[in-house]
């Protein structure tokens, strides 16, 4: 049975293709890129707007209103009405009528935004920070002790480097020394926290590109 026209060919064939036209862009802007990353948007659009469709709007708004009791119909209502409202930010004549349900958005995503940098980020980093000063049991107390202090002066003097608080003098505006002194320190580890950042994320793109290249080889060589 011939396999010329097997599915699994024809993904790969349209995956090498789109390999190939996203790297062109080494060569400089051209068509072929465009239309590659035309592709990658609209896909990524259709995929977007089919999620929220079968995971928010039919679940969660038109299945209750259609099907639902009174009390779930009364509770669609609202996010139906803010997104109708929403819509008028089509057009620059009835975007005044959006203002309500924009605010709503955003004032949403601010507070879930700060909940979770709160809860998730703040309170976790300073509880795993205070851990690490905890030798109960250790193996190596003092080597525990000492990375610790490493990590409570890094947040210390990170933390120190984003106080803009300061004074007025016959030099202009200036900071305490202590925090100035701190915040110096401060800047030492930032700069080797985005080095670590910056090395990931190459590493990252590195092997994305190894992985895009070894595909082309092996389709190359399947074909050949």
């Amino acid at each position: 049975m011939s396999t010329a026209l097997s599915p699994d060919l024809v993904t790969a064939a349209a995956s090498f293709l789109l390999t190939v036209m996203v790297l062109s862009y080494l060569v400089g802007d051209n068509p072929l890129f465009r239309l590659a990353v035309h592709i990658f948007v609209g896909v990524s659009a259709g995929y977007a707007g089919a999620v929220a469709w079968y995971q928010v709007l039919w679940p969660k708004l038109f299945q209750p209103l259609a099907a639902g009791g009174t009390g779930e119909r009364l509770l669609s209502i609202i996010p139906l009405g803010l997104g109708i409202l929403l819509l008028a930010k089509l057009s620059p004549r009835s975007a005044r009528l959006g203002n309500p349900a924009m605010a709503y958005l955003v004032g949403v995503a601010a507070a879930v935004a700060v909940g979770g940098a709160v809860l998730g980020t703040l309170f976790p980093q300073v509880e795993a920070s205070t851990r690490l000063l905890d030798v109960t049991g250790a193996a190596s107390a003092p080597e525990k002790l000492f990375e610790g202090s490493i990590v409570l002066v890094g947040t210390i003097t990170t933390l120190a480097y984003f106080h803009f608080g300061a004074r007025n003098t016959a030099a202009g505006p200036r900071r305490n020394r202590l925090v100035e002194l701190l915040g110096l320190v401060g800047q030492v580890f930032i700069a080797f926290a985005f080095g670590a950042l910056f090395a990931g994320v190459y590493a990252s793109a590195m092997t994305a590109l190894i992985e895009r290249v070894s595909f082309i080889w092996n389709f190359l060589a399947g074909l050949f």
